[in-house]
């Protein structure tokens, strides 16, 4: 009886921090995101067919990457700013273990929501651009996506501004685009793209460049997301 009545506390406690996330998710400006990468797929889009671009699963990768960076910024960056205009953060440092309760539920859900929502947009490039194995692209997006996300969600932990990590994150951006070009053949590209392989190049030792890729931005994942958390132990910092 007890152990049946700690597991529906525990559905019920999980059941109101998910709809208590979801609030803080789609609070603010996330619309605007939204709207903003769609809007951004669809120039990009036209302006590939209007310009008689050849549409290949590279283009069509290239096409997503931006949009899906943007669907994640907005809840990465401001995330904990919103915990504390909206007052949460002291309520949820009360909360004991509450940076896994609360912040790694989040990070997950972000993340799953994100993953939908390429998975439309894909399904929409596929319609209308180049058939595409969608599970696939939206796969081999979620890497650079999440990366960039897991990123931002640490500087916001050491920064504890939603404006300074969007600066702060922006450069980082530009960074990495300007260094694309002398890191396109490495491991080490951010931004590579599985689907389009280098000319002259050989397609065995693409493949392994590819897989070292991923490792290499798991691991960034895994370590931004926990020295993020680890952060948010210093409650001091904080509130």
């Amino acid at each position: 009886m007890k152990q049946k009545l700690d597991l529906k506390n525990g559905l019920i406690n999980l059941a109101g921090m998910i709809r208590y996330n979801l609030k803080i998710i789609f609070a603010g400006r996330f619309i605007w995101f939204l709207l903003a990468a769609f809007a951004f797929f669809v120039f990009f889009a036209v302006q590939s067919v209007w310009n008689r671009q050849t549409i290949t699963e590279g283009v069509v990768y290239q096409l997503l990457i931006f949009p899906g960076i943007l669907l994640i910024f907005y809840p990465s960056v401001f995330g904990i700013q919103n915990d504390d205009d909206s007052r949460m953060l002291e309520i949820l440092f009360g909360i004991p273990n509450y940076r896994y309760k609360v912040w790694l539920v989040r990070l997950m859900m972000i993340y799953v929501l994100v993953f939908l929502m390429i998975v439309l947009f894909s399904g929409v490039a596929s319609i209308l651009l180049f058939q595409i194995d969608v599970l696939e692209m939206a796969y081999q997006l979620m890497y650079p996506i999440v990366f960039m996300g897991s990123m931002a969600f640490m500087f916001s932990t050491i920064i504890k501004n939603g404006n300074g990590t969007a600066v702060v994150m922006v450069l980082i951006g530009v960074t990495l685009i300007i260094l694309q070009d002398a890191v396109e053949r490495t491991q080490w590209n951010v931004f590579l793209n599985p689907f389009q392989i280098p000319n002259n190049f050989n397609e065995i030792i693409w493949q392994s460049l590819i897989f070292k890729n991923r490792i290499f931005l798991g691991a960034g994942m895994i370590v931004f997301i926990l020295y993020g958390l680890y952060n948010l132990q210093k409650r001091e910092k904080f509130v």
